[in-house]
């Protein structure tokens, strides 16, 4: 099963789209046909979209948010928002018009510079959707969180701290990738219970956590499928991984083989001589 792209590769979309379009104008609009990535009907964004200012694109969780200013302001569209989750295998490319749009292709906005955004999803597990009021996610952001508030997360609940990790209702943005290469770190099991972690090891996963995802937000993500960031680029933080997919191979500090268990679930990637 792939990994859909976690924190550090949509904040590492987001930036780079922000960087490249922000402030330009919504000239027009296509979508596609197909149904399933739309959340909100293609017309309805046709419409809404097209006159708007892009004043900025950020990161919610594993949603990129895109924060619009329209041409007539109404009341209905205070705080409008166009909002795209990239699924499994979902990109978002600024191009030149000249050049070839990509297969699978469901959404273009043309912007006023003459270059053109493009969303690109051959699975279509990506969503596009128009939001009228400020979007928050659904949990908390894992690089904002206080130690503290990190500890209270998992006060009670008797489920694996892996599962906990990646529950999007406590904590937005991590996914499998990150949990384990967090864990790690930070030495526990992934099948420990979230509740039985001591003081100091829950401000070590919460250390581990926050350093892994600033790593790769600095690497430009993971590429360990078909995730490229705005400019169609490959990121380089797979080659920093010291367990997700190393199966078999050695620890890259005891030496023990890496070994992988299914959690929640989801292949799940550890070594049984760093982590108790």
């Amino acid at each position: 099963m792939r990994d859909m792209p976690e924190l550090p590769e949509v904040e590492t979309v987001a930036r780079g789209v922000h960087d490249r379009i922000h402030g330009e104008m919504i000239q027009g609009t296509w979508f596609s046909e197909k149904s399933e990535p739309f959340k909100t009907p293609a017309s309805e964004m046709e419409t809404a979209l097209t006159g708007c200012r892009i004043d900025a694109v950020r990161r919610v969780g594993k949603h990129i948010v895109f924060d619009l200013t329209p041409s007539a302001k109404t009341a209905e569209d205070v705080d409008l928002q166009w909002l795209v989750h990239l699924g499994m295998t979902g990109r978002l490319l600024v191009s030149d018009v000249d050049v070839p749009v990509p297969a699978h292709t469901h959404g273009i906005l043309q912007l006023s510079s003459g270059r053109e955004l493009r969303f690109v999803d051959a699975r279509r597990f990506g969503r596009m959707a128009l939001h009228r009021q400020g979007f928050s996610g659904t949990g908390r952001e894992p690089l904002e969180i206080t130690v503290k508030e990190f500890r209270e997360l998992f006060r009670g609940r008797k489920t694996s701290i892996k599962a906990a990790l990646l529950n999007q209702k406590l904590l937005h943005g991590v996914g499998n990738i990150y949990a384990d290469e967090s864990l790690f770190r930070a030495g526990i099991r992934p099948r420990r219970a979230a509740s039985r972690l001591t003081v100091k090891e829950s401000a070590r996963l919460h250390a581990s956590l926050q350093a892994v995802l600033k790593s790769a937000i600095a690497l430009g993500g993971s590429s360990v499928s078909d995730y490229v960031d705005a400019a169609g680029v490959r990121g380089f933080f797979q080659l920093k991984h010291r367990v997700y997919m190393r199966t078999g191979q050695p620890c890259l500090v005891c030496g023990s083989p890496i070994r992988r268990i299914l959690v929640a679930g989801r292949g799940t990637h550890y070594c049984n001589q760093c982590q108790r």
